[in-house]
């Protein structure tokens, strides 16, 4: 048994040894790369000291040596395709490249087949999908967040438009797509596309041309997306071009930011790159990062600066070095085998038969991905999406020949003047207060934001669209026989651009055949199909031509009104009772009546003035109660309770007589007018016609959200024909907006506006979507409105003397018992607790004179016996009751001493 035992142990570790000899002494990864770029040549040096660094390492590989071979592309997508192709000849585990995203796209097919791992650090297309391309990764921030980035720059600074330059092929076209997408999100847009071509044809003569072209349009604001050489001549003939002066804002992608850290950057071009602002993938600080710049000298021996790529080069190399090592240490094994599919290739010159697929690679693939360790670049780990985590640059601006760190942006937080390492620990913040950077020097050695855009055509004057209207010309109007507009749209616009902080050159080109008022929806739409620059005049500010053009900031307030004639209500012999409601005349006769009652249940016992026969105490009642109306009454009142009651209601008297008088004044001397129409509500009800002034948007509001029948609308295109309008009974009303209302009454003082306005805009200046000039007019007409010059201009063209407020509504002036029903409830709570008090005190006075006696009652109810009694008792008269009680008490007496004397 224990010899059986012994031969399987030597059969076991045989096998093990023999596996293990099988396995190859190296490890053969691969790098393709255009050597004689910036990042080429920072690569090879990186990658290299990277290998080296690896292979000194007895932890790493299991003793096996890694060897790295390079391919010069020499800037060749074809180079590069065969380059990767002699890879897989030679049992390559993975390839570091290729170096730009053109080759990628092509690459990442020849991996999928071969199994082969991909790493690239500068091919960062945004659409290399990792769902398309398994076997390619990015070891570095993909394009997007860069363009992102960028598109948060472009919006913290207030700009609108961006002109974008970026050679013409997948890696730059691709993102400056994605810039596209990440700007609308914010609200921005690329107005124009300079596309150069990719190829070594290019010449100055073709970058001129198109930078000439991009230089005609608005934007100020450049994206230069490009290689580094040709992004170089791109900044040199703008600066010949005088495109790098104040004014312009200039913002470069990192290939910039590689040249300035390579030291690669000329000074006779120290010109063209002043006031740029870049963008460099952010390396947090670290002891290893710091001791790898200090030996970056002696490894380079001086030729070229250290950039972040070469960072990035480097720990690619241990990324796969690490992926392979736990790749081995789980037990996989390098082995190739051929493709079926390519040995009916055979044929001809090409070998594609020596093709292999490497078996492992979708294990390590696993591993690259599963990567969790720290390098010169910081923690090394993908998401769920194969990016690496916690993407940032640095933001630099360019001064001459050096450069300046403005701030930083990350995917976590934004734009901040903190580096991105700060805030992981805190809660993502990307409000606006949050978003922050430090000042910039721009083109021109200024320290003054660019405003990022100019009139399009090198100054070409604007071209506004004025109305021209036959009426109300107070607001639009042409001096006859002379092509100058004036009025009180045109001298507000005019005053705004005189605040501007740059001149603005425009001619008024007037709209409309001059016999009647144009359409202002059709004006607008003039803006929007690139007739007009610009609408000047007086357009409301509705929601279908919101939809089209942006509008400024409302320069005056405006909404729907309604005008209506109105009829005098003329004297007559019942004028003296308008002042009250019939409800409030009610009210205060059942008052009198009740006061009147009143006193008589208080005073009927005592005072002799309310006693005698029936017919004599009603007549006194009455005349007590209205005499009280002009405080002439005769009787005297005697006791306390009624005097407390009278006082209360002369007070109440007194109000009623004061309201009454000053209301009848008011309606005997002012002259008063009515009219079936007071309001919206009542004007839709009416059925009657309804009169519009020509272009106004009342019409399809009338008749779109009020759903008044077309068939009831008339068009008018005057104030007289608005006046002839109603005078002849043509139309109800008319409904007009509020400024022309008032210049209309101001002269036609026998009609006058109802109700409330039922709609609320006002007038703004019409400007293409996304106009930049929209908002700075915004600015403008809010400092003219601030400083009181908005009012001067009103003041000259629209104070006039009205006579709308000379008249007012039958309903204002008659008073209601809602105004008075505070008084009547506390004389009315006064009168109840008053007669409650009598009420008590005359029952007691009652129980006194006729005490209750027990026993059987012979004659009935006891209680109505007690009730007779004390009705009697209470009409009684004081003295009278007094005296009663006097003998019965005397005969009490006497009946007791007679008892006592038997």
């Amino acid at each position: 048994m224990n010899l059986l035992c012994l031969v399987s142990v030597l059969l076991l570790v045989a096998g093990v040894l023999s596996r293990e000899n099988s396995q190859p002494d190296v490890v053969n990864i691969g790098a393709i790369f255009s050597l004689g770029t910036i990042n080429g040549r920072v690569a090879r040096i990186a990658m290299n000291a990277a290998v080296r660094d690896v292979n000194s390492n007895p932890r790493i590989l299991a003793g096996r040596k890694l060897v790295l071979s390079m391919q010069d592309s020499n800037y060749s997508g074809f180079l590069g395709i065969v380059g990767a192709l002699q890879f897989m000849e030679t049992d390559t585990v993975a390839i570091i490249g290729p170096q730009s995203s053109v080759m990628a796209h092509v690459l990442s097919h020849l991996a999928n087949e071969l199994h082969v791992p991909l790493l690239s650090f500068t091919a960062l297309d945004p659409t290399l999908s990792p769902l398309q391309y398994p076997y390619f990764i990015q070891t570095a921030p993909n394009d997007l967040y860069q363009m992102t980035a960028i598109a948060d720059m472009v919006s913290y600074y207030g700009y609108r438009e961006v002109t974008a330059i970026f050679i013409d092929d997948d890696q730059f076209r691709n993102g400056i797509t994605t810039l596209s997408d990440e700007l609308a999100k914010r609200r921005c847009k690329i107005s124009y596309k300079a596309a150069i071509s990719p190829g070594q044809s290019l010449t100055q003569e073709d970058v001129v041309n198109e930078l000439v072209r991009a230089r005609s349009m608005e934007s100020r604001v450049f994206v230069l997306n490009a290689y580094a050489q040709t992004g170089s001549l791109i900044l040199d003939v703008a600066q010949s071009l005088g495109m790098m002066e104040n004014g312009y804002v200039w913002i470069a992608t990192t290939w910039l930011s590689t040249v300035l850290d390579s030291n690669s950057i000329s000074p006779k071009n120290a010109n063209s790159t002043n006031g740029v602002l870049t963008l460099r993938p952010h390396i947090p600080d670290s002891e290893r990062k710091r001791a790898f710049a200090s030996r970056w000298h002696q490894l380079s021996n001086g030729s070229i600066g250290l950039n972040p790529y070469g960072l990035y080069a480097y720990d690619t190399v241990w990324l796969i070095a690490s992926a392979v090592n736990s790749f081995l240490y789980n037990g996989g094994t390098i082995s190739f085998s051929k493709d079926s599919r390519l040995s009916k290739l055979s044929g001809g010159g090409l070998n594609f038969g020596a093709l292999s697929i490497f078996n492992g690679g979708k294990q390590l693939l696993n591993y690259i991905l599963q990567t969790n360790m720290t390098g010169l670049t910081g923690p090394i780990e993908f998401n769920a999406e194969r990016s690496v985590m916690h993407p940032s640059y640095d933001i630099i601006n360019v001064i001459g020949s050096r450069f300046r760190q403005i701030g930083y942006w990350s995917n976590y937080s934004g734009l901040s003047i903190v580096s991105p390492e700060t805030l992981y620990g805190k809660p993502p913040n990307r409000s606006l207060s949050s978003q922050n950077l430090s000042s910039v020097v721009w083109p021109g050695d200024t320290g003054v934001k660019p405003r990022g855009w100019v009139f399009p055509n090198n100054g070409r004057r604007l071209r506004i669209g004025v109305p021209n209207r036959v009426s109300y010309q107070d607001f639009v109007s042409q001096v006859n026989g002379t092509n100058i507009v004036q009025g009180y749209c045109t001298d507000v616009f005019l005053a705004a651009t005189k605040v501007l902080p740059y001149p603005v050159t425009y001619k008024f080109i007037l709209f409309g055949d001059g016999y009647k008022n144009p359409s202002y929806s059709e004006l607008v739409n003039k803006v929007t199909s690139n007739v007009f620059d610009a609408a000047v005049g007086d357009i409301a500010i509705v929601t279908n031509r919101t939809r089209v053009v942006d509008f400024t900031q409302p320069y005056i307030e405006s909404g729907l009104v309604i005008v209506t004639p109105m009829m005098k209500v003329n004297s007559n012999a019942w004028a003296f009772l308008r002042p009250f409601t019939p409800l409030m005349w009610a009210v205060t006769a059942i008052f009198f009546l009740v006061v009147g009652v009143m006193v008589w249940i208080l005073e009927h016992r005592i005072n002799e003035e309310f006693r005698g026969p029936p017919k004599k105490q009603i007549v006194t009642i009455l005349w007590f109660s209205f005499s009280t109306m002009f405080f002439a009454h005769r009787e005297n009142t005697v006791s306390t309770l009624g005097r407390m009651v009278l006082f209360i209601w002369l007070f109440v008297v007194l109000i009623i007589n004061s309201s009454y008088t000053a209301s009848l004044t008011s309606i005997l001397t002012v002259q008063q007018l009515s009219s079936p129409i007071t309001g919206i509500e009542s004007l839709i009800m009416s059925k009657e016609p309804i009169g519009f002034q020509v272009g106004s948007f009342a019409e399809n509001y009338l008749s779109e959200e009020l759903n008044i029948a077309k068939s009831r609308l008339v068009s008018l295109g005057s104030p007289e024909a608005y006046a002839d309008a109603l005078d002849r009974g043509s139309v109800v009303a008319v409904v007009d907006e509020r400024p022309y209302v008032d210049l209309f009454l101001a002269k036609h003082c026998r009609f006058q506006m109802v109700g409330q306005e039922f709609t609320r805009s006002g007038w703004g200046f019409a400007f293409p979507r996304d106009s930049p000039l929209a908002v700075d007019m915004s600015t403008a007409i809010l400092t003219i409105s601030e400083n009181g010059e908005l009012q001067k201009i009103h003041d000259k063209w629209l104070k006039k003397r009205g006579c709308s407020s000379e008249v007012s509504s039958l309903g204002s002036d008659q008073l209601h018992l809602s105004s008075f029903w505070g008084l009547f409830l506390v004389c009315g709570v006064a009168f109840f607790l008053a007669l409650l008090v009598y009420f008590c005190l005359m029952l007691c006075r009652f129980n006194r004179h006729y005490p209750e006696v027990s026993g059987p009652s012979r004659h009935g109810s006891s209680h109505s016996v007690r009730l007779q009694r004390f009705l009697s008792f209470a009409d009684e008269k004081e003295e009278v009751s007094k005296s009663k009680l006097k003998r019965k008490r005397t005969e009490m007496l006497e009946s007791a001493n007679g008892r006592e004397l038997s």
